[in-house]
């Protein structure tokens, strides 16, 4: 652990050396962002606020204590913080919270991104709860990607998952960004035992009937959130598999997204089936993502501590291009080789996934 701290004071006492890492300084023709272990990174999720109208309980606490607002990226300094990482090769961003559309004015940041040459993909991933009011507006901006969060289809139980939601808002949403266009809507479903578990198939045949792409996500231990019981209601993407077989022949599928869902298929269906399986089946050695949090906050791993500071970079040389990237490319060499969730000899995560980025 020493290691790895001095490691990353290491890297922000050199952020503004000129010198590339040497993996990139032999080989001019290296993508831009490459780690030691050489991944490509060309996947950015950027959090755009840690607030959020839910209080889901496998996400944050019930009595939560946000950012104060002047501790936030400004709109213009996010934007300007995408651009540095599409000149460096991100191909893909995605927008998260928190709850992104909480953000005021935060459609004046989609379209501004929206327009960078050399992106490929803007994605959002949301609660759902403000998505019927803006879809249309968000399918003009560019988006053609939307992730919702829905954890079941009764009513009771989601306000009790959420703890403040209202699940006829979000059906609505969905809804909405279908009739706007967006090409792909994907339902993320966080399962848990007791919870929860017994909704794999409806929440599949939800998917299904609607014509949504699909995600079963294992639970992610971070944060305190209260639940003593978080291990024990741990249900992995194996036993979701085993039971949807049950009904549904599961095929393969070649589908690819930029996230690390793993794919399948239902004969006579277009809906993709995912799993997220950061438990049981680690799937660091493919990561092609970094975090970079509404303070600023230049993640290198949702499943460490691992991470350099570019709010001080943007604010100590503001409008310098050239030294967001310079810190961007030296942050490289301190991304890990993987994470350790639920290893007792390791220490654990004590963000909130609101403070991470979804």
């Amino acid at each position: 652990m020493t290691c790895g701290i001095n490691r990353i004071r290491c890297c922000a006492h050199s952020l503004f050396d000129t010198t590339m890492p040497e993996s990139q300084a032999t080989d001019p023709q290296a993508p831009l962002l490459t780690d030691r272990f050489g991944r490509v990174i060309n996947y950015l999720r950027l959090s755009v606020t840690d607030r959020c109208d839910f209080r889901c309980v496998y996400c944050m606490a019930e009595e939560m204590t946000f950012l104060p607002r002047q501790q936030l990226l400004t709109l213009e300094e996010l934007a300007f913080l995408c651009r540095a990482f599409v000149e460096l090769g991100v191909s893909r961003i995605r927008l998260t919270g928190g709850e992104p559309l909480v953000r005021r004015n935060v459609l004046s940041l989609i379209r501004s991104i929206g327009e960078l040459p050399g992106l490929d993909e803007l994605l959002l991933t949301s609660n759902g709860s403000q998505l019927a009011d803006v879809a249309d507006e968000l399918a003009d901006a560019g988006v053609r990607r939307i992730n919702i969060s829905l954890d079941s289809i009764n009513p009771a139980r989601f306000a009790e998952i959420t703890r403040t939601g209202e699940l006829h808002r979000v059906l609505k949403g969905i809804s909405a960004a279908q009739r706007a266009g967006i090409e792909r809507v994907k339902i993320n479903s966080v399962i848990m035992r007791g919870r929860n578990d017994d909704e794999i198939l409806p929440l599949l045949e939800f998917a299904l009937e609607r014509q949504l792409d699909i995600s079963f996500i294992e639970e992610m231990p971070l944060g305190d959130t209260g639940r003593d019981e978080r291990r024990e209601e741990l249900v992995s993407s194996e036993e979701i598999r085993q039971h949807i077989g049950e009904y549904y022949p599961l095929l393969a599928s070649d589908a690819a997204s930029p996230g690390p869902s793993r794919y399948h298929r239902i004969e006579g269906s277009d809906s993709r089936i995912g799993f997220i399986s950061p438990n049981s089946h680690n799937f660091c050695d493919s990561c092609n993502r970094v975090r970079v949090t509404c303070e600023g906050r230049l993640l290198l791993c949702l499943g460490n501590e691992h991470s350099v500071d570019l709010r001080a970079v943007l604010r100590s040389h503001p409008g310098d291009l050239d030294a967001l990237k310079q810190a961007i490319v030296a942050a490289m060499d301190i991304k890990p080789e993987r994470h350790h969730f639920y290893d007792p000899e390791q220490p654990q995560v004590v963000r909130f996934m609101n403070t991470t980025g979804g």
